[in-house]
């Protein structure tokens, strides 16, 4: 991972508390050299659009994923005035390079709905619903990915969340559809061997792939987001279910918070040990 220097603030009435991680260093020069990163709530219209710039950099100009011609060169769709924006920016530059948006339970509630209940039948969640935050659109510059921003959206999803008294992450997590469904049906063929949420947490697709795929298929890919979330302790919470507003595949992610910082905990501790 590329070493940056990081700062953690939120600057909302519920403050979560401030930190700053400094990098292992060993010269003054080498650390002039390092991103020097910051990550916060958006706090302005002005935070908001560079997050949907990125968003529009990263879903319809990388991934291919269909354009919304309500704003050009932004991503941005009906669910974002409810949500609050989850920024990483470069303090040297004052870029946002990375970015997740947060919809608590209660904007979930007065909005009447999930984004993910647009692809997916939540009913075996019902009795959950007050203790999700569903996290969404979840994406990082493509010069900053081997940095620590990743890390970085981690930690201030899972503040957020603790913050607001949430158990339960939730959210879509998409594979393209370039060649027609294939590799995102294997994906969940091979994922559901050791990934899928217990019954009680399980979801149905409202517009299922039209085939589940090989699951020998020799050549498969999971992209990465999906496994940062796998490696963090989170479930898969069925079959994938297509996204026509993206144009991609998408599979339920869903997450206990006491799970992912359990991982978290072990992955710090063997580190420490490493070193």
């Amino acid at each position: 991972m590329r070493a940056s220097q990081v700062t953690v603030s939120f600057g909302l009435p519920q403050s979560i508390t401030e930190m700053a991680v400094l990098p292992d260093v060993r010269n003054e020069k080498a650390a002039q050299t390092m991103p020097r990163l910051s990550l916060g709530l958006a706090t302005g219209s002005s935070d908001i659009a560079a997050a949907q710039r990125l968003r529009h950099r990263v879903f319809v100009e990388e991934l291919g994923a269909r354009a919304t011609a309500r704003s050009p060169g932004h991503e941005c769709d009906f669910f974002d005035p409810w949500c609050e924006h989850l920024i990483v920016r470069d303090e040297t530059t004052g870029d946002v390079v990375g970015t997740n948006r947060l919809l608590t339970a209660g904007n979930a509630r007065r909005l009447g709905t999930y984004c993910a209940e647009r692809e997916f039948d939540l009913t075996r969640l019902r009795r959950l619903r007050h203790q999700l935050v569903e996290v969404g659109r979840a994406c990082i510059d493509p010069t900053y990915r081997n940095s620590a921003a990743g890390m970085l959206l981690w930690s201030g999803v899972a503040k957020f969340a603790r913050e607001r008294g949430a158990s339960y992450l939730i959210g879509c997590a998409s594979i393209s559809m370039a060649d027609r469904g294939a590799n995102a049906a294997a994906v969940y063929a091979q994922l559901a061997r050791r990934y899928l949420a217990p019954p009680e947490y399980r979801v149905v697709p409202r517009s299922p792939l039209a085939a589940l795929g090989d699951p020998l298929m020799p050549s498969w890919t999971i992209p990465p987001l999906i496994k940062a979330y796998l490696r963090l302790g989170a479930w898969i919470g069925g079959e994938p279910a297509w996204d026509p507003d993206f144009d991609m595949a998408d599979l339920l992610i869903f997450l206990p918070i006491t799970r992912a910082e359990e991982r978290h905990a072990r992955h710090f501790l063997h580190e420490r040990q490493a070193a």
